[in-house]
């Protein structure tokens, strides 16, 4: 087997668990190929559910059943791929006379992962010695299966890669991107870390208005030439709003037609994401391609909604999808946003969040004065009332989706009081009349 030229990797000798901490940390698998010979559903069905991860997007998997010997006719007459996935029953002996017949089929760069059903070090420390990446002992889960393959295949002295944050509204006009906006200027002030923008909706996209800014080139320039996407590129196309805030703006005009491919994003997406640690993204409410493959391969998702009928419908439909399209991440996150506005009917937030099946993760209320005063003059709702309650739960916000608290008890206390006031508006309306 010496001509399976792979790197040794560390051994996998215990079964993994589905830990939702452990995928999140994963970086995304690059454009490789990857073909599995399984001998067994209980092996077959734990990697066909990881080529369905979001981590494994840009990777072709196909799963063969049979094992390998399957896989030794199988490369007599087509080229192998880059990883060669091979489940064995068979004990140590026999495994690895079958190992010396794959060899002999087998291109020099492909690397081989090996899933035995026996718990023995010498066989590992023999496979590893004969050139297989990675030897595991089945039973294996999902997320044991795509570590290894991001071991073999991350670079472990890489850069790492931003975090990016979808912000979505579930109906037009429930504050969707002005939430996006504000808690991304949040997060560059509070952490002092660097923060991009991007406004994907081409046609329409506020984010140039609610910054004050007017730049001459933005996102459209990068998703029309993906061709020339790069670090540099890029860099050139962000406009500073802030000390650790910069922006890809749209171009919010009408003179071309925006349709695009479903990976039309992917490139610029996966680019800021090296530029920069944290990555907003605001998508428009459409239900496109290219809008399904930008949140399905974004790390949170924020769905923001307004406490009506018509937005409930649609975060149902979205939060359904996005559990089908990202079964291995966290739910969506979910704020509802303008509450309390006169003489509008709405469902309560524990009657709106029940059959989502989320608990609000901010509950703001319906103030037209602060949000449209910060909207007229191009400021963020920090820069227009720095002790506004809606100020401390957007930064309240911006700890969540970064992952830098959880903040149950404030969370909870924060909403308490929101309905507290609410009530007391409603209240002093009525004794008013």
């Amino acid at each position: 087997m010496s001509n399976l030229a792979f790197d040794a990797t560390s051994a996998s000798l215990e079964p993994g668990h589905q830990d939702l901490g452990a995928m999140q940390a994963l970086r995304p698998i690059p454009r490789i190929s990857i073909q599995a010979f399984c001998e067994t559903e209980g092996v077959a069905n734990p990697i066909e559910r990881a080529g369905q991860d979001r981590r494994m997007a840009k990777a072709h998997l196909k799963v063969h059943m049979g094992g390998i010997q399957t896989a030794v006719e199988f490369y007599q007459s087509a080229p192998t791929p880059n990883l060669i996935v091979l489940e064995s029953r068979e004990e140590p002996g026999p495994l690895l006379s079958s190992l010396k017949r794959l060899a002999e089929v087998c291109d020099p760069t492909t690397k081989v992962v090996i899933i035995g059903h026996y718990n023995d070090v010498g066989l590992y420390r023999e496979l590893i010695r004969s050139g297989v990446s990675e030897y595991m002992v089945a039973p294996i889960s999902m997320v044991d299966l795509v570590g290894v393959v991001s071991t073999i295949f991350v670079d472990p002295e890489a850069e790492p890669i931003g975090r990016s944050i979808a912000f979505v509204g579930a109906k037009g006009g429930v504050g969707s991107s002005t939430l996006a906006h504000n808690v991304a200027w949040s997060m560059s002030s509070l952490f002092k870390t660097e923060v991009v923008v991007a406004d994907l909706d081409l046609a329409f996209g506020t984010a140039n208005i609610n910054f004050d800014q007017d730049p001459a080139q933005g996102i459209a320039e990068a998703v029309f030439a993906p061709e020339r996407i790069d670090e540099v590129y890029l860099d050139r196309l962000l406009a500073q709003c802030a000390e650790n805030l910069s922006l890809l703006a749209a171009p919010s005009t009408l003179e071309r037609i925006y349709d695009f491919e479903p990976e039309a994003f992917a490139q610029v997406i996966d680019t800021a994401q090296r530029t920069a640690p944290l990555l907003v993204l605001d998508v428009p409410h459409i239900w496109s391609g290219w809008a399904k493959n930008t949140l399905m391969r974004a790390d949170d998702i924020v769905i923001t909604a307004a406490p009506e009928l018509a937005n409930l419908r649609n975060a149902k439909n979205l939060v359904d999808m996005l559990k089908k399209l990202r079964p291995n991440d966290p739910p969506p996150k979910l704020i509802l946003n303008q509450v309390g506005m006169p003489k509008r009917p709405e469902i309560s937030a524990k009657d709106f969040a029940e059959p989502l099946g989320l608990t609000p993760m901010a509950i703001i209320a319906f103030e037209p004065l602060l949000f449209g005063n910060a909207a007229n003059n191009g400021r963020m709702l920090g820069e227009t009332d720095p002790k506004s309650p809606i100020v401390a739960t957007i930064a309240e916000i911006a700890h969540v989706v970064t992952g830098r608290s959880e903040l149950k008890s404030k969370r909870k206390q924060g909403l308490t009081d929101i309905i507290g006031r609410l009530k007391m508006k409603k209240s002093a309306g009525k004794a008013g009349r």
